[in-house]
């Protein structure tokens, strides 16, 4: 018989109640015959690199979390040359101030300690401007993030209380035979900010007693008039202050929690620089780029998936039934050789090995899939009091992956779905796929420490509760939360006036006339458009230019479809879905719209953008 399933080891008895997430002891059985495979599987494969993790020295954390949240300027020799810094600084709330207030007090204190003959900047000086900001609150982002600080022990701000108010509502402390409560979850108002106004509620603590599916609350998004936001729909200018806020507030959050975050650093090791597996992500895309120009997922994940599903999705079992350990060790090395040749015979891979070799390709990998840096950081949201909470986090710490992880998570995760989607005759709910994926993801890279049972089965309950959560609600994490985008807008405000101010300083030195050149400015920007009516550009459609007047309900789709509609038949049927409306400059440096954006409001929002039709593509 190929397939050998191994008998799973009976845990002793403790008492399991002090997790949070405890599971039953059926359910629980998946995740250990999938643990005891993966470590049989490893004796039979000696050439695995073991990622080596720095334990960072005093300061060293601080430090490093500052450099990722773009404040390297606040320490160090170049401390106090960036206006741009205090720009930034100027754009948070309450709870992210105090987060960077506290790494930069402890990097403060550091590098006295350690007699640096750095500028080391006064706390106080830092952050005097960003306090003037609060005290005028001139944006709806930080006057309602101070308003929810102040205002915790007064009923709360008003989307912070709509929040309460309607998850009291929806998720009341019903039996486990109820159906998933649906509940919006709030993006206009800071994660944490939030968190300190329902710090002293226990609205959701019922939630975490039940792990099944039906007591998952349905999250759904909010609509938003202005349109939703979503990876990839941003320029890499603006993702990349995203990404320092997401660091911020995901700080932030778990500061206010009382939940450790410790950003974990690899040591460089040696790798293979070609091949399949052990190989680092990126070097596998470079690799993979040589052959097929834009590729962003590996070529060798996307076959083991597409052979899975080639075999399909109904077999019984998929993903929790091994293939024979030794057969997945030839497959491998047959791949190895032939792979890239296109030589291999994909029709020899049985379905179960493909799955084998899918799950051994995610834990082979010389850093995790998470990341090193933030596997803890997702590790971590199992201690986080309540699922809204939890599903805050995840968010941040998806928008935080490096680029390569997170377009491979997504394909994963969607793929995992499809295969849940079958579990009527696959008999693979949510849970029991999060079980055998979970130590996939989270365990691989810990096989080797010893830890005590209570501890490990916590850890397995958390992490198999954190991949629940992946799967559950993948459409929601690749959102970028409205109020980020709403302080990069506020950024790129700040930064737009003092690039203007420095420009008009330089004209009146070199003798221009400013009043003639604003005037000219203004003409230039304003030409021909009428009050109420903005200009779209369609360079690669057959319409180029149109004038389009604003209504209240006029969305991006409607645009499109203006502009679609003017071309042949054939074209404009294949024009659907490839071709998207942006907005362009203004207060944002570039956002793909979805196509229920309300214009007029997005053109309150940002009047001086421009508004272009193009493929994400170009």
């Amino acid at each position: 018989m190929n397939q050998e399933i191994t008998k799973v080891p009976e845990k002793p008895p403790f008492d399991r109640s002090s997790s949070q997430d405890s599971l039953d002891e059926l359910s629980m059985e998946d995740y250990w015959t999938e643990l005891e495979n993966i470590k049989k599987s490893s004796e039979n494969r000696q050439d695995q690199e073991v990622v080596v993790v720095k334990e960072p020295d005093e300061g060293e954390l601080e430090e490093e979390w500052l450099k990722e949240a773009g404040l390297s300027n606040l320490f160090g020799e170049s401390a106090g040359d960036s206006q741009e810094s205090m720009v930034f600084l100027s754009t948070l709330t309450r709870t992210q101030a105090a987060a960077v207030q506290k790494r930069v007090e402890t990097v403060s204190q550091t590098l006295r300690k350690k007699n640096k003959q750095y500028q080391i900047p006064d706390v106080r000086d830092i952050f005097a401007q960003q306090r003037e900001s609060k005290e005028k609150a001139p944006d709806g982002t930080n006057s309602q993030s101070v308003r929810t600080d102040e205002n915790k022990h007064q009923g709360k701000d008003d989307q912070a209380s709509s929040l309460v108010v309607g998850e009291k509502e929806l998720i009341p402390l019903v039996s486990e035979e109820a159906p998933a409560s649906e509940t919006d979850i709030n993006l206009e108002v800071s994660f944490a900010e939030q968190a300190v106004s329902q710090k002293d509620s226990s609205k959701e603590k019922a939630q975490k007693s039940k792990d099944g599916d039906a007591s998952l609350p349905n999250f759904r998004l909010p609509k938003d008039k202005t349109g939703t936001t979503r990876i990839g729909d941003l320029a890499p200018q603006d993702m990349k202050k995203v990404c320092h806020l997401a660091l911020i507030e995901l700080t932030a959050l778990y500061d206010v929690l009382g939940v450790e975050l410790k950003q974990q650093k690899a040591v460089k090791i040696k790798t293979k620089d070609s091949g399949l597996f052990c190989i680092p992500l990126i070097a596998l895309l470079e690799q993979d780029q040589r052959k097929v120009p834009g590729t962003r997922i590996p070529l060798i994940f996307q076959k083991l998936i597409s052979r899975i599903e080639e075999g399909g999705l109904e077999t019984e079992g998929l993903l929790r039934i091994p293939g024979a350990a030794v057969r997945i060790k030839n497959l491998c090395q047959e791949l190895e050789a032939k792979f890239y040749e296109g030589t291999f015979n994909w029709e020899s891979v049985k379905q179960h090995d493909a799955a084998s070799l899918l799950k051994l390709f995610i834990r082979e990998l010389p850093q995790p899939l998470l990341s090193v840096e933030y596997l803890k950081a997702f590790q971590a949201v199992q201690n986080l009091p309540t699922r809204t909470q939890q599903l805050q986090a995840l968010n941040l710490l998806v928008i935080l992956l490096p680029d390569a992880n997170r377009d491979t998570l997504k394909a994963l995760l969607e793929f995992l779905q499809r295969v849940i989607d079958n579990r009527e005759k696959n008999k693979m709910t949510t849970m029991n796929v999060a079980m055998v994926m979970a130590p996939n993801l989270f365990m691989c890279h810990t096989l080797g420490l010893k830890s005590s049972e209570q501890r490990e089965f916590v850890m397995a309950a958390g992490t198999a509760n954190i991949m629940h959560l992946l799967i559950k609600y993948q459409q929601l994490l690749w959102t970028i939360p409205k109020f980020i985008v709403n302080q990069v807008r506020k950024q790129n405000t700040e930064n737009h006036k003092k690039d203007k101010k420095a420009m008009k300083k330089l004209l009146k030195k070199r003798a221009f006339d400013r009043e003639k050149y604003e005037k000219q400015d203004k003409s230039a920007s304003d030409a021909d458009v009428p009050q109420g009516v903005i200009r779209v550009q369609a360079p690669h459609l057959s319409k180029v230019s149109m004038a389009i007047q604003l209504t209240e309900e006029l969305k991006a789709s409607d645009v499109l479809a203006r502009f679609l509609s003017q071309e042949s038949g054939i074209a404009q049927t294949l024009k659907k879905g490839e071709v998207f409306l942006y907005e362009i400059g203004g207060n944002i440096g570039e956002r793909c719209l979805d196509d229920d954006t309300y214009m007029k409001d997005l053109y309150q929002l940002n009047p001086n953008a421009e508004w272009v039709i193009k493929s994400k593509a170009s």
